[in-house]
C-alpha cells in the first residue's frame, strides 16, 4: 500500500475512531493505545515509524508545555497549607510505595521510586484538558486544578533526581545543565519578544511552541525525557506573563491546547506499538487487576480522608468528585513504564499490569463522573474556560459602555422636563 495513503489512515484512524467510540464512555487515548497495541501485534517492529514517533514527540511535549502554561502560582498561594498537607501525605505515600516495590518485587531503589511515581502520580495535562466536561463546580476544579498541579510538579523534581541519582557526576552535569535552562530560557523568550516579535506580529505562539520543543529535547537527551522540559519551558513562560503578555496570553493557551489535541492521539498510538508481547499474558492481567484493586481505592480514599479532615464543612459527593477527578495517571504511568521495561529491565507482566492499572483508572472517571473524559475541547456546548471569561469581561466592558451612553440622555431628559 502507498505510504502516503497509509498516513492518512493513520490519522483518519487516531482522530475521527475514537472520538466515535465515545458515545460508549471509551476514553480516546485508550482507544488510540489500544489501536498502536493492536499494529504491533500486526505488523511487529514495522510500526516503529520515524514519522510516527515524531508526531508522538510532539503531541507529548505540547501536552506538557500545555501544563506548564497552566500553572499560576497565586492560585497554588491560595491553597498552599491544604496542598502542602497533600504533598506531605503524597510524598509518605511515594516513599511506602517506593519500599514495598523495593522489598516485595526485588527492585533496585530506583526502579522502585519510578513503580512508585507511575503508580500515584495523576496526569495533569489530561486532567486539566478534561476537567470542564466532568461536571465539577468552580470549588471543586480548583482543588482538582491545584492538587494535580502541585502533584506534577512534586512528580517532575523527583524523576529527575532519581533518573540521574545512580552516577553523581551525571546528576551534577545534568543539575548545571538545568539551572542553565532556568536561567537562558527566560532570557531567549526575552531577546524573541524583543527582537522578533515586533517585527512579526502574531508569531509568539510559533515561538513559544519552539522553546517548548527545544527544552524537551535537551532534557530527553539528559536522560529525563521530553515531559521535564517542556513543561519547565511552559511554566517559565507563564512566570514571563507580566513582562510578556502575548507569549502566555489566553489565546495561546488555548491554541497550544488545540495542538496538542491534533499531536497527542499519535503519542497514545505509538505507546502501544512499544508495548512487548510478553506484556500480554494472563500473568500481567492478573497483576494488573490486584494492583488496581489494592493502589486505585487507596489513593481515592486518601485523598477522600484528608479533604473530610481538612474541609469539614465539604459535602461528601463533592469530596469523592473531587478524588476520582485525580484518578488518571494515564501519561505518567505510560512513560515510567516504557523506562522502566527499557533501562531497568522489569518484566513484561509487570509492564502490562501497569498498562492495565493506567487503563482502568482513566476509564474511571468517565464511569462515574457525569461527563465522558475526552481530549477533545471542541464538543457542542462546551466553552472553554478561558473564552468564558473573554467573554464575561467582554459583557461588563459591553454594560458599563452602554450605562455611559444612557447618563447624558437622562439628564438631557430631566433638564426638558424640568424647562
Amino acid at each position: 500500500m502507498n505510504q502516503e495513503l497509509i498516513y492518512l489512515l493513520l490519522i483518519f484512524g487516531l482522530l475521527v475512531i475514537p472520538r466515535a467510540l465515545q458515545r460508549f464512555k471509551i476514553p480516546a487515548p485508550i482507544t488510540c493505545l489500544v489501536f498502536g497495541i493492536g499494529a504491533m501485534l500486526a505488523w511487529g517492529v514495522k510500526t516503529h515509524d520515524p514519522v510516527v514517533t515524531l508526531l508522538s514527540t510532539l503531541g507529548i511535549s505540547s501536552l506538557f508545555l500545555f501544563a506548564g502554561l497552566e500553572v499560576d502560582l497565586r492560585e497554588l498561594r491560595r491553597g498552599l497549607w491544604p496542598l502542602l498537607t497533600h504533598l506531605a501525605i503524597r510524598m509518605v505515600t511515594l516513599t511506602g510505595a517506593a519500599w514495598l516495590a523495593w522489598h516485595f518485587l526485588d527492585l533496585g531503589w530506583q526502579a522502585s521510586a519510578l513503580l512508585a511515581l507511575a503508580l500515584l502520580t495523576p496526569s495533569t495535562g489530561f486532567i486539566l484538558d478534561t476537567l470542564e466536561r466532568l461536571g465539577l463546580d468552580e470549588e471543586e476544579r480548583f482543588w482538582v486544578t491545584s492538587k494535580a498541579i502541585a502533584g506534577e510538579l512534586l512528580a517532575l523534581a523527583a524523576l529527575f533526581v532519581i533518573m540521574q541519582a545512580g552516577d553523581p557526576m551525571q546528576l551534577g552535569v545534568s543539575t548545571l545543565v538545568m539551572l542553565g535552562m532556568l536561567v537562558g530560557l527566560p532570557m531567549l523568550f526575552i531577546a524573541f519578544g524583543r527582537w522578533i516579535v515586533p517585527h512579526a506580529p502574531g508569531s509568539e505562539f510559533s515561538l513559544l511552541v519552539m522553546v517548548g520543543f527545544l527544552a524537551a529535547f535537551i532534557t530527553y537527551k539528559l536522560g529525563v525525557y521530553y515531559l521535564v522540559g517542556a513543561f519547565v519551558a511552559g511554566l517559565i513562560a507563564r512566570l514571563l506573563r507580566i513582562r510578556m503578555p502575548r507569549l502566555a496570553s489566553n489565546d495561546n493557551i488555548h491554541a497550544l491546547r488545540l495542538f496538542a489535541t491534533f499531536f497527542v492521539p499519535f503519542y497514545f498510538f505509538h505507546a502501544g506499538t512499544l508495548v512487548s508481547r510478553d506484556a500480554l499474558s494472563w500473568e500481567a492481567l492478573g497483576l494488573g487487576l490486584v494492583i488496581t484493586a489494592a493502589v486505585l481505592p487507596l489513593r481515592i480514599g486518601t485523598v477522600w480522608l484528608q479533604r473530610r479532615v481538612l474541609f469539614r464543612g465539604e459535602h461528601k459527593r463533592s469530596t469523592l468528585r473531587v478524588s476520582v477527578a485525580l484518578a488518571p495517571t494515564l501519561v505518567f504511568t505510560l512513560v515510567l513504564a516504557e523506562i522502566l521495561h527499557s533501562r531497568f529491565g522489569i518484566s513484561g507482566a509487570l509492564s502490562g499490569a501497569l498498562i492495565l492499572y493506567t487503563t482502568l483508572n482513566t476509564l474511571l472517571p468517565s464511569l462515574v463522573l457525569r461527563m465522558p473524559f475526552d481530549v477533545d475541547p471542541i464538543v457542542d456546548g462546551y466553552v472553554h474556560p478561558e473564552d468564558k471569561k473573554a467573554a464575561e469581561k467582554q459583557a461588563a466592558t459591553a454594560a458599563a459602555a452602554a450605562d455611559e451612553v444612557e447618563q447624558p440622555v437622562v439628564a438631557d431628559g430631566g433638564a426638558s422636563r424640568g424647562a
